[in-house]
């Protein structure tokens, strides 16, 4: 349990606690901010694609699509959308989450509790690893794994054993954050969509708290509805360019964006 949450629970027990302790009960009981999405450019996506995980690096996107017998890894332009390499999965796996760390891809799948990693150029598998939960979205911070699970709780993995090493439940000011589902981390927060809405949270991987929300509704307009689409899911963010990519299961676009005070 996180400080905040102890803070919170204190109160609640009729303490009255001051000084710093004050604060961050203060903190703890406030509604995080809303931003909004301001479209910057749109680029082509593959509206088969049942977009479960999406990473940027090294100037091209990376997705895992779900769907058993469907599910697959590919690597793709950003300008174009076009395939410049790809593996299908077995059709026993529904793909999840992936990120990218070093020259590896790492990917999950989501009830086989087995993810997979990767050699990021050839995507020839070098070796399997096993968890306790559902696998959702995974994304990293630079030294660790961070993973979801369709809960609240998100896990901290060594990239090297994949080995769990700490967990964080995500909470607001109303209690636990469920549903977190793809991944990414940004300028030191985790990113995460939550299923199945139109918003993603941002989230404080120090305390699981919540330090604010982005409202992603009304991206897809009526002339982008000419086939079946899905939920919001799938983050990507490149440091270098500080640019932000979202898009959606089955979506015909993805769209790189900025944010704005709502």
């Amino acid at each position: 349990m996180s400080l905040l949450a102890v803070a919170g629970d204190h109160e609640v027990a009729g303490l009255k606690p001051s000084g710093k302790f004050r604060a961050v009960i203060d903190l703890a009981s406030q509604e995080a901010p809303t931003y909004k999405a301001v479209i910057v450019k749109a680029f082509p996506h593959n509206p088969a694609y049942f977009t479960q995980g999406l990473a940027l690096a090294g100037g091209s996107l990376y997705e895992s699509t779900g769907g058993y017998g469907r599910s697959l890894l590919a690597r793709l332009d950003l300008a174009s959308g076009r395939v410049r390499k790809s593996r299908s999965l077995p059709a026993r796996y529904f793909g999840e989450g992936l990120t990218v760390l070093g020259n590896r891809v790492y990917q999950l799948t989501w009830e086989s509790r087995v993810g997979f990693v990767y050699d990021r150029d050839s995507f020839e598998p070098l070796r399997e690893f096993f968890y306790d939960s559902e696998g959702w979205g995974l994304t990293h911070d630079g030294r660790r794994l961070i993973m979801s699970d369709g809960t609240s709780n998100l896990s901290f993995l060594d990239p090297d054993t994949r080995g769990i090493t700490g967990r964080l439940e995500v909470r607001d000011h109303r209690g636990p954050v469920g549903k977190l589902n793809e991944l990414e981390y940004v300028k030191g927060e985790v990113w995460a969509n939550v299923w199945p809405t139109d918003r993603i949270v941002r989230i404080s991987p120090l305390t699981g708290r919540v330090i604010g929300w982005i409202d992603l509704s009304g991206l897809l307009k009526p002339e982008d509805l000419t086939g079946p689409v899905d939920v919001l899911n799938g983050i990507a963010y490149d440091p270098e360019s500080d640019r932000l990519f979202v898009t959606g299961k089955l979506w015909p676009k993805l769209f790189e964006i900025r944010l704005a005070p709502k």
